[in-house]
This record gives C-alpha cells, structure tokens and sequence, in this order.
C-alpha cells in the first residue's frame, strides 16, 4: 500500500473520529423518530421496568422522552454505555448464538446521542442519587448528580439537528406520529405485565396498567369491538410454544395490515410466519382477505437469528420448515374446531363462549364475506344498459381484434348452466355468461362515470356510524378525506383517529358503507394512493368498490334480467374483462361445435338435418 502522491507523507487510509462513526452508525440504527422510540422502550424492558412513559412532540422530531422504573445505571454504567459497542446483554461471540435480550449490539445510545440534544438520568434503587449524562462540545459524555425516583429517563431532542439532509427525508408530523403509535401499541400488547403509557404534545393517548392477560390490552388500547372480535389461542408442538389473539373464522381484511407477529415477543416482519397464517385462514376466508391476528411465538434463541438487519425487524430461523409446519398444524386445528362451533356443534358453555360468525356458512370451508341483502333488488331491469348500441370492440394488446358475439344483434338467452353461469345463443355461437363478472363490469363503469361527475349522488345515512381507526389508516383518511368527499362519502373528523360518516354515494346499493370505507383506507394504506403520488386513483377506488357491491347483488332470476344484464354489459366500454381483469364471457363459436359434432357447417343446417346426420338415410 503505497501513500497518495498528492497527500506528501499522510496516507490515504485512517481511522474515523468517534464522533463520525457513531453518525454513519445512526443512519443504519436511526431511520426515523419511530426507531429512538423503538431502541429506549426495548433498552427500558431489558432493565426489567414495571412501567413505561412515553412522551413525543411534533412526530418526535422535537421531543422523545422515554422513562421506566427498571434497576438503573451507575454514574460509571451511565457514562459507559454512551461508547460504541457498549454493551450489558452479551459477553462473548457466544452469546450472539442465543440472544435472549431485545438489545446486544451497544450502538443505540451513542448513535441517537450523536445526531440529537440528548440528556440520560438514572439511579440504581441501592443509590441515594442519581447521574444525569450530557455529551460536551467535544462529544464526550458529562455526568453529573442529579434528584430522581429509581429508573432510567432518556430525553431526545431536535433528532437529526446536527444532519439537516437526513431531517428532509423524515415525512409528515403526522406521518411519523402515526409510526411511534402503532409501534407504541404493538410493544404493549406484546408485555402486558408491564403498564404503559403514551402522550403526544401534551395530550395522552392511552394509559394501561399492568393486565391479566393480552385480550385485556388489546381492549384497552385497539378497542372493544377489536378484542371482541379475537379469539385467544394457545398451542404447544415442541419445541415451539404459540399462543395470541385470532380472528374468527370469516372475519378478515383487505390488506395485511393487522397481521402482527412476534418472535420471543418481538414484533417482527417474516415470510415465513405470513405464509403460514395465510395459508392457514385460505379456507375459511374469502379469497383476497387477509386475516386479523397477534400471533406470539416463543423459540429457543439459538434457534433463530435476531442478528439479521441493524433495526432488528427481520429475522431468520434455522429451520424454516418446521416452523411453518408447527404453526400451521396449530392454526388450521384451532380454527377448524372454531369454525364447528359457529355452526352449532358445540354445546353448553363452549357454544356460549363462541358467538356464532355472521353469515353461516353451510360447510367449514365456505364462509360468504357478508350478509345477503336485507330485500332483493328490483325484479324489472336491475342492470339498465347505458345509452349506446352494444358495438364491437378491440383487445388491449392492439394486435388482434375481437368482435363481440353476436355482432350488434343482442344476445338471447338459451337457460342456465348449474344455476350459475347464463347460456345465450348469438349469431356467431354459444356464449356463457358468468352474471357475477358481469356485474362487477357494468357497476365499475358505472362508478367510475358517477365518481368522474362534479356532484355524485348521495344517500344520506339514517344513524351516522363513527368509523375508529388505527393510527396509520386514519393519517391515511386524514389526508385524503377530500377525494372520499369527492366520491360520494361524506365524512368529517369526530376525535382523534374517528371519522363520522354522515352520507354514502348512491351506488352504493348493497354494500356497508363503514366497511367499504375501511377497505379502500387499507386498500391505500397497502399499496399506496396511486400513479397520481398524493391523490388517489379514481379507477383503484371505482375497482375496488365494484368488487364488494357486486357480492351484494342477487343474479338474475329469469330471461328478462339474464338479457337485460347482457345488453348492460355489451353496452360497456370493455365487456371482454371485470373488475379483477377476469373474463366476463367466453364463446364457443359456430365452427368449433360443428367439429365437435363432425357436421359441415351448423349455419347452413336445419335443427333435424343437424341432429341425424349428413349421411343417415332417409325414411
């Protein structure tokens, strides 16, 4: 290794200032104001805290106060643990096998006091004092004594003050605050020995003491109809010990938000236990539902890899298949026998206990995703056609064109195919009809047209539900409350993460408006607002609404709703495809049923020439 000409003597390598290790570090540790909080509450439990206060203001980007009652520090500990790869949770490199602590790398502390104002005081219960520990101009730890109750108390001001480009890319107040209260709620859930606390900007949010058990924390903290409807779960398959909250059998979500897990009661982000819960629901929710659960599971440390990614959220387990297997054997069995007792096969107390799961389904693996209609729709042309003639239209790719059966000439309908799927005879062959497609087609351009106006019909709701979110979907709501307006729902804020829903848009036949609202906010929240950047998509929204109003629809009864259905879906800009991109029809033209029945050609034969034969002789 040879110097740089242009340096003389200096070389061109050199060990970094501590003061600029520890800022490259806090760029890995400290995302966002949610990963101060996240490092403080997990350093907090690993000191055995009774009780956690949390405290942020303006998104945590002015104030993170985070105090517990847990065994303290020393003066000499305190000073100690603002260095780099400081550390009580580890002694050897064999300790990283079985970490049984939530922190072990020792780069928190001195990472958020590096880019921050930051004052720690602690006192041992043994002390008389307490240390309070600044960082001097020289960016060395200052300790002096201080008046305090036993604990440790660590307040994180103006973060990311000293590294202005990484404060640009923090979002919203709103944003971040959103993120310190959804991880606030999980770490609660998750030990509910322990009391918490959270207030933002001098107002508190929730305040739970010590609980019994974590159906007890989730009322207090998610609400009552969320604890209502969850199930506790327990199960063993060693080495493995599972146990949590689940949702009942039918009762899911359109995005998978509200599917919380953790590993040796860290909330965590794994495929493997998303695959296994997924799976695990596929038969008793409908497809593209997603289930509600806090699955807890507890794992030997030197059978899984916490070490995997700087913020702790991922993690990897050594053998990834049994686990799956373990968690799914325990669901499916769980909710199998749930799922009997809904349907009256439990009896006494159990049935009590369980409550049946609005609607019955007629067998375990069928479960509707909501109710049939209070009265049916109108039995004279539910589906009224558009003002245009049926026309022949062109396939997407540009490459091919397809002409719709039957040309310009309606459709006649020739009967029903095990009740579901309608046969119609058209010019150029048979088509089948699946009535569902069809509708989710003609109510999509129809909400679309509606949603495109300047002022869409509105039916104003006799008791105006009050729609609570989680903090993330409201912030979501929050923002976008003005295209809901625009759309047809008319909302206003009613509390913090409440919204009043006063009116729904008239298209809105069938379905609930509440629950339809909370699918789009998660629809939002999963996959973002659109093309657009801030404002969301008018077809995403008009999608999305046609799929759920088109499961409240009752299918035609008889010939007249069959064709009037099929004249509303010929008169569509694209009849080819519904809402999810599926095929509406599909047609069996003239020519491949007369090579089926090896007959010449079907359009120029009578019916009696068609069924005997060309060559069969004649009486």
């Amino acid at each position: 290794m040879t110097a740089d000409p242009g340096q003389g003597e200096k070389g061109r390598i050199r060990q970094l200032p501590e003061a600029v290790a520890n800022r490259i570090a806090a760029g890995e540790v400290v995302e966002r104001p949610v990963a101060v909080v996240k490092e403080l509450v997990e350093n907090a439990l690993d000191a055995g805290a009774g009780t956690v206060d949390i405290q942020f203001e303006r998104g945590g980007k002015a104030l993170i106060r985070v105090a517990d009652n847990g065994f303290g520090m020393t003066s000499e500990e305190a000073v100690l643990a603002l260095r780099r790869h400081a550390t009580s949770k580890i002694r050897d490199v064999e300790d990283i096998l079985r970490i049984g602590s939530f922190g072990f790398r020792g780069e928190a502390l001195p990472s958020i006091a590096s880019v921050s104002r930051f004052v720690l005081r602690t006192r041992p219960p043994g002390q008389a004092e307490g240390t309070e520990v600044r960082l001097g101009r020289d960016g060395q730890p200052e300790a002096r004594s201080c008046g305090m109750s036993p604990g440790t108390e660590v307040a994180v001001e103006n973060l990311f003050q000293s590294v202005p480009a990484r404060r640009k890319f923090l979002k919203t107040e709103r944003t971040e605050s959103a993120h310190i209260v959804h991880l606030s709620r999980l770490l609660a859930v998750a030990h509910p020995e322990v009391g918490f606390s959270l207030t933002e900007d001098g107002h508190e949010l929730f305040r739970s003491p010590a609980c019994p058990d974590r159906r007890q924390r989730v009322r207090e903290i998610f609400g009552r109809n969320r604890a209502e409807e969850m199930l506790p779960f327990t199960a063993k398959a060693e080495p493995f010990a599972m146990e949590g909250l689940l949702g009942r059998p039918g009762s899911g979500r359109s995005t998978r938000a509200e599917m919380i897990t953790y590993v040796n009661r860290r909330p965590v982000s794994n495929r493997v236990l998303a695959y296994a819960l997924i799976e695990s629901y596929h038969r008793f929710l409908p497809r593209g539902r997603y289930p509600v659960a806090f699955l807890f599971l507890e794992i030997p440390p030197e059978q899984v890899d916490v070490n995997v990614h700087p913020g702790k959220r991922e993690i990897r387990f050594r053998n990834e298949p049994a686990v799956r297997q373990a968690v799914m054997t325990a669901l499916t069995g769980f909710l199998q026998a749930t799922t009997e007792a809904q349907l009256g096969r439990a009896s006494g107390e159990e049935a009590q206990r369980i409550p049946p799961s609005p609607p019955p389904a007629p067998a375990p693996a069928v479960v509707p995703s909501k109710p049939l209609p209070a009265s049916p729709p109108p039995a004279k042309d539910p589906f009224p056609a558009a003002p245009r003639e049926p026309r022949s239209l062109s396939s997407d790719s540009g490459e091919r064109r397809a002409d719709v059966p039957g040309g310009n000439k309606p459709w006649t309908f020739a009967g029903r195919l095990q009740e579901r799927i309608g046969l119609f005879s058209a010019e150029s062959g048979l088509v089948l009809l699946n009535p569902r497609a069809a509708q989710e087609r003609v109510l999509l351009e129809r909400i679309s047209r509606e949603s495109a106006g300047a002022a869409p019909e509105r039916q104003a709701l006799l008791m105006p539900p009050v729609l609570e979110l989680p903090a993330l979907e409201a912030g979501v709501l929050a923002d976008q409350i003005d295209f809901f307006n625009d759309l047809g729902f008319e909302m206003e804020p009613f509390g913090r993460h409440a919204f009043r829903l006063r009116s729904a848009p008239a298209w809105l036949r069938y379905g609930d408006p509440e629950a339809m609202v909370r699918d789009l906010v998660g629809r939002l929240r999963d996959r973002g607002a659109g093309s657009g950047g801030g404002t969301p998509s008018t077809e995403v929204i008009a999608r999305r609404a046609a799929m759920r109003e088109a499961r409240g629809g009752a299918p035609p009864r008889n010939a007249e709703e069959w064709e009037a259905l099929a004249n509303s879906l010929l008169a569509c800009e694209n009849p080819l495809l519904d809402a999810r991109g599926r095929p509406t029809f599909i047609e069996i033209r003239n020519g491949e049923i007369a090579r089926k029945l090896m007959l010449e050609n079907l359009g120029e034969l009578d019916p009696l020439e068609g069924l005997v034969g060309p060559e069969a002789p004649e009486d």
